[in-house]
């Protein structure tokens, strides 16, 4: 059986690390790495509302507004620009099509703002 709220508190827990492990990447220059992390951040904060609504395991993908959906969340237009944008910055690992631009540190800096508004939103959610 299932243990929802230890799946939730995981997902949430190891958001908050990988948002302080990107913001650390932003703030060092290193922005296409440390927005893969922010990415990965908000990904798995919304796996956790997956996980509270749906009450099981969340999927394994790594599309925001689909974790959305499944969530049952309503988003506003705001918060859909932030996670479309926030989309861009999931890396294939391997032999990629394409890598995103690689932002300025500024620019980096403002996504970041967007996706810590994004996850606090979510964790109000839980």
């Amino acid at each position: 059986m299932l243990n929802i709220p230890k799946q939730i508190e995981y997902w949430v827990r190891t958001a908050e690390e990988d948002f302080e492990v990107g913001s650390g990447l932003i703030h060092a220059g290193k922005t296409r790495h440390g927005l893969f992390f922010v990415h990965l951040a908000v990904e798995k904060t919304l796996k956790a509302c997956v996980c509270k609504n749906q009450k099981a395991t969340p999927p394994k993908t790594h599309n925001l507004m689909h974790l959305c959906r499944l969530a049952g969340l309503d988003v506003d237009i705001q918060r859909q620009d932030a996670i479309e944008t926030l989309s861009r910055f999931c890396l294939e690992g391997r032999y990629p099509d394409q890598w995103p631009a690689i932002p300025e540190r500024e620019e980096a800096q403002h996504y970041l703002g967007m996706a810590e508004e994004l996850t606090q939103w979510l964790k109000k959610q839980l």
